[in-house]
């Protein structure tokens, strides 16, 4: 399964230092035993089109193995949730949209 999760930073965390350790927190992230593929980035600069959202600061795409290992991953991963702790007072939005 797939997981993809999407990040709008707030004001106050749009700045070079912040996005530096936001990045240093996604790599972390991805050291997750869980996770069987991961990628994460910012919004492509592709065409305007009334379909492409550009408005988000940072997406990670998230592959799992099975829905065991996506559970896991949710439910007391210490990597996911030091991610979390760290950085939640960042998100002005988060959204979440998973692929089976």
């Amino acid at each position: 399964m797939e997981h993809h999760v999407y990040f709008w930073l707030s004001e106050d965390y749009q700045n070079e230092s912040a996005r530096e350790a936001f990045e240093a927190g996604l790599d972390q992230l991805c050291t997750s035993p869980f996770i069987a593929e991961h990628h994460w980035g910012k919004p492509a600069a592709t065409a305007e089109r009334p379909v492409i959202d550009h408005s988000w600061d940072y997406g990670i795409s998230l592959k799992f193995a099975s829905m065991a290992d996506h559970e896991c991953y949710q439910e007391g991963d210490p990597i996911h949730d030091a991610f979390i702790a760290a950085f939640k007072e960042q998100w002005a939005k988060v959204l979440v949209m998973d692929l089976a």
